[in-house]
């Protein structure tokens, strides 16, 4: 629910997407952190030799910017991605759906200090499987959650007159049905194939018995069969009204965007 009270429909990423991901990003920060120990730490020892408390103090920052600053700023930076979210299709939001900022992605980078790197991802791990949008510790305490976002496309079926009723429909009358009803069959035959056979059974004889007030004559088919007939000559009748009115616009466009007769052009 966003701040404007609109109820989005989002999928919160699951617990083994989420412990993919952070296996990836953690495996990333331990890379930098044998980087930095390998190439840098050796020079500013060089360079620091004689002030121990200067290293260890250098030392620390550049701890802290590995494991605290750079997970904050590639969060800032790509608005809640990461390269393991990447890979599994996440993404950190607020809680309302928004984009994160500096605030959300601080407290979480703090927080996985304890509950990623102190614990071995023990406390994130019990956190998320106790919440019910696999939340962890830093989650709760930003007010974010992961929302998945590797969704596949909808593709809508196109419906066409079922061959058995192709005659029928020839000489049929199909009266306007309310838009109500209209919705309700389509959102049916959408949905369809993915009812269990006596759902599907029952929806489909209580919509064909509402729009037989409509039809006329009642072929002697199935139901659904029926259905998918009603909305696919509803929907050509409507696309060929449309087409006529716009035809018939056209055709006027000239009269009704000329100028009046003997009236002077003066642009």
């Amino acid at each position: 629910m966003t701040g404007e009270a609109v109820a989005l429909a989002v999928r919160p990423t699951g617990f083994v997407l989420r412990a993919a991901g952070t296996i990836i990003d953690g495996l990333l920060t331990i890379l930098l952190i044998v980087l930095a120990l390998v190439y840098l730490f050796p020079l500013l020892v060089n360079w620091l030799r004689d002030d121990t408390s200067a290293l260890t103090a250098i030392s620390l920052a550049l701890g802290v910017l590995i494991v605290v600053g750079v997970p904050t700023g590639v969060e800032l930076l790509t608005q809640g991605k990461s390269l393991g979210r990447l890979v599994v299709g996440a993404r950190i939001v607020r809680d309302d759906g928004g984009a994160i900022g500096f605030r959300h992605a601080f407290i979480r980078a703090l927080t996985a200090v304890l509950e990623l790197y102190m614990t071995v991802g023990g406390l994130a791990a019990i956190v998320a499987l106790l919440n019910g949008r696999s939340k962890r510790l830093g989650d709760l305490l930003a007010g974010t959650y992961s929302r998945y976002e590797r969704v596949a496309k909808e593709i809508v079926p196109v419906f066409g007159i079922p061959p058995q009723l192709t005659q029928w429909a020839v000489t049929a009358d199909v009266g306007r049905m309310p838009d109500r009803l209209s919705r309700r069959i389509s959102q049916f035959l959408r949905q369809a194939p993915k009812l269990n056979p006596a759902t599907r059974e029952r929806l489909s004889r209580e919509l064909a018995a509402e729009a037989s007030v409509w039809v006329s004559p009642i072929p002697p088919v199935h139901a659904e069969v029926l259905l998918a007939a009603v909305i696919v000559m509803r929907r050509d009748r409507e696309y060929a009204a449309l087409v006529l009115e716009r035809d018939r616009l056209a055709s006027l466009q000239p009269a009704l965007g000329g100028l009046p007769h003997g009236f002077p052009d003066r642009d």
